[in-house]
């Protein structure tokens, strides 16, 4: 059990047997009344979110989760297909837990899982940079150079990313998975 005051993004809790995620929380203390906080809360199963207010003091069935570290095998589609680094067990994940970060996947990069009862896979961990291979890019604008020149490009996984004008087709670029933006070459 935990205290609804202390619930913070990532927790998983059960709610009228149901599973979901913490996507954010907002904590309101009033001047008057008892303090509350506000979750954005996601169905693990259905991908829908929705919001709920809970009072500071009610208690929460929050579960156990562990990370297993796993190698990301192939997508087919609506399902992304893993296999753990360790005991090479297999996970086949819908591709709505991960949402638009199922572009930062690239065969054979390592990640977590986030298991439930040793089968439910729930959420994920992304290593913080990655290297993508740049297979499109828009054309250099030469002329507005007086700040921060940037345009998008295409990686080899499909993911667009806003890139200094030097960035050319066919390099190595290093993206930060968690807000998607350039960090250097490599």
């Amino acid at each position: 059990m935990i205290r609804a005051a202390d619930i913070r993004k990532g927790v998983i809790l059960r709610l009228d047997n149901t599973l979901y995620r913490v996507i954010n929380t907002q904590y309101n203390n009033p001047g008057r009344g008892a303090a509350s906080m506000r979750a954005q809360l996601m169905d693990v199963r259905s991908g829908q979110t929705q919001f709920r207010v809970f009072t500071a003091d009610e208690n929460l069935d929050n579960l156990y989760v562990e990370n297993q570290p796993v190698k990301f095998m192939y997508n087919d589609g609506d399902l992304l297909h893993f296999m753990n680094s360790q005991t090479y067990e297999q996970y086949e994940v819908n591709a709505s837990i991960f949402g638009d970060d199922a572009l930062y996947l690239k065969d054979d990069m390592d990640l977590e899982l986030v298991v439930y009862d040793e089968t439910t896979v729930i959420d994920y961990v992304l290593p913080t940079t990655v290297s993508y291979t740049v297979v499109e890019a828009d054309v250099a604008v030469v002329g507005n150079t007086a700040g921060a020149v940037l345009k998008a490009i295409k990686t080899d996984t499909g993911l667009t990313v806003q890139v200094p004008n030097f960035v050319k087709v066919g390099e190595q670029i290093q993206v930060d998975t968690r807000d998607g933006s350039y960090v250097g070459r490599g």
